[in-house]
């Protein structure tokens, strides 16, 4: 009875026409539905300024809110930063970005970007508040270029954007691999008119220099020595016998940092004996690769020769390879030193170094950029008269402690150098500020360099900071340093490029 009743109200052949619209309705409705969601873009932003490029999950861009882009070790100062940026006024400020692979795969450059931007970070808040209100006042940004420097170009990019109001970009630093990629990054700010300051650049082909085609970079300064002033250094300090002496090095092509540090190498040791162990890394040398295989077999033939120097020109992870290959070696009676460049401050944090291999009558000795001890008096190793200062380094580390709740780890340098580079970007963007201006033009800040020198050098915490009119550091103070056996990083003395300490006027001389 009630089946025949509902039939007959509600399969009326008229609401069989209106259920049909309901149905046809809904259908639509949701493949609209569907439709839209294919052609809507895909939200993916991360913070102001930063997203992440089709492809990729990495956070990518410009950001000085407080952003860390995805990794945790970065927020406490990310988020320091962005309240300190919070602080300033709309045109009083000038903006200074810290260009780093932030979201780096590789732990070693993990921890040297932290201690990067903790430095910058130091300086910052130095030159809002410890400068005699001097001006302009610093906004700090962070600018990811990806892991390897992947997505250098988008990012440069949109630093290239920045140069107008609100922010008033006037100078970029960290830049901090000698790599292809931040070679055409510095090449494409500086040419943009920007002025770029290098942290950890230490590649004698990313530089500026005499002869044709010297002005390749326009604007470039850098606050480390070259692989050519570390590999003088060294000599001077070592005074190796070249007689009995011998060069591995990577034949991987495109890394400016290797290439020119085996060139470096090699000219210091001309008339050696032997000719080069080579090696392959692999194309991100951050990886393992095979070529601990390859450095079992070359500590064979090193013990075949007269050899008690080995230079080695490659990256951190060979480095820490070929050591725990050498380590290990069948002339164990035998002494070796080891001498290499800056990549040997990574050690000192790298869990896959064997430190047993540093007691088996093995030295490994680096020109590092830094080191805490250098500006430090001690017993039997007074501070130079000029180079630098024990003042300096002291205000450094009234300036480090505010950076972070834990203390800053200073042993690797990056903190220091990264400071230091921070201060020659400010004492030209101030320098450039013409009087009764609130901040310089972009063009003049790019000029200043030709000037830091003599009476207007930067007193850095890593020595003096003396530039050349190309945007060179001179005679630039090499800490050399030892891998104690227990993996520490042991100052040993400041050598210099020149041989000597610089003069108290620290004017380079002519060239050429």
């Amino acid at each position: 009875m009630l089946e025949r009743l509902r039939r007959r109200v509600f399969w009326t052949p008229r609401q069989k026409f209106l259920t049909s619209l309901v149905v046809t309705a809904l259908v639509l409705g949701l493949g609209g539905y569907g439709i839209s969601r294919l052609t809507t873009p895909e939200d993916r932003s991360c913070a102001a300024g930063v997203e992440r490029p089709h492809g990729s999950t990495e956070c990518v861009g410009v950001n000085g809110d407080g952003h860390a882009f995805g990794m945790p070790d970065l927020a406490e100062t990310a988020a320091a930063i962005g309240r300190e940026n919070a602080t300033l006024k709309d045109g009083e400020y000038a903006t200074v970005a810290l260009l780093l692979p932030l979201t780096a795969a590789d732990h070693g450059m993990r921890v040297k970007v932290l201690h990067e931007i903790q430095g910058a970070h130091a300086y910052q808040y130095r030159a809002n508040h410890e400068s005699n209100s001097e001006t302009p006042k610093i906004r700090l940004v962070l600018a990811n270029t990806g892991r390897a420097n992947a997505h250098w170009r988008s990012t440069v990019d949109r630093l290239k954007a920045m140069t107008g109001a609100p922010d008033r970009l006037r100078a970029v630093s960290g830049v901090a691999t000698s790599s292809t990629e931040v070679r055409e990054a510095v090449a494409a700010l500086t040419g943009a008119g920007i002025a770029v300051v290098g942290t950890t650049i230490t590649a004698d082909d990313i530089a500026n220099g005499p002869g044709a085609g010297h002005n390749r970079f326009p604007g470039l300064a850098r606050v480390s020595p070259t692989n050519g002033d570390e590999a003088k250094a060294l000599a001077h300090f070592g005074r190796v016998d070249a007689a009995k002496a011998l060069l591995v090095q990577d034949t991987r092509t495109g890394d400016h940092y290797t290439d020119t540090l085996k060139a470096a190498f090699a000219a210091s040791l001309k008339g050696a004996p032997y000719e080069p162990q080579l090696f392959t890394s692999p194309p991100d040398p951050t990886e393992e690769g095979t070529t601990a295989n390859t450095f079992r077999q070359i500590t064979h033939l090193i013990c075949d020769t007269r050899a008690e120097t080995v230079f080695f020109a490659g990256r951190h992870t060979q480095l820490r390879q070929f050591i725990n290959a050498l380590g290990a070696r069948g002339c164990a009676e035998r002494s070796f030193t080891v001498l290499t460049g800056d990549e040997g401050s990574y050690l000192g944090a790298d869990s896959k170094l064997n430190r047993a291999a540093l007691k088996a009558k093995l030295t490994v000795r680096y020109a590092a950029l830094a080191h805490p001890d250098a500006w430090r008096p001690a017993p039997g190793r007074p501070v130079p008269a000029t180079g630098g200062s024990a003042t300096a380094f002291r205000t450094f580390l009234t300036d480090i402690a505010r950076a972070s709740a834990k203390p800053v780890p200073l042993a690797d340098g990056q903190a220091i150098v990264a400071y230091d580079a921070m201060a020659t970007a400010v004492h030209a963007i101030r320098q450039a500020t013409p009087k009764n201006a609130r901040y310089p033009e972009l063009a003049d800040v790019a000029t200043q360099w030709p000037q830091v020198k003599g009476s207007l050098r930067v007193e850095g915490a890593s020595g003096w900071i003396c530039l050349d009119n190309y945007g060179n550091p001179y005679n630039k103070a090499v800490p050399i340093v030892d891998l104690a056996p227990d993996g520490t990083q042991r100052f040993v003395r400041i050598a210099w490029p020149e041989g000597k300490a610089p003069a108290a006027s620290c004017l380079p001389p002519r060239r050429g």
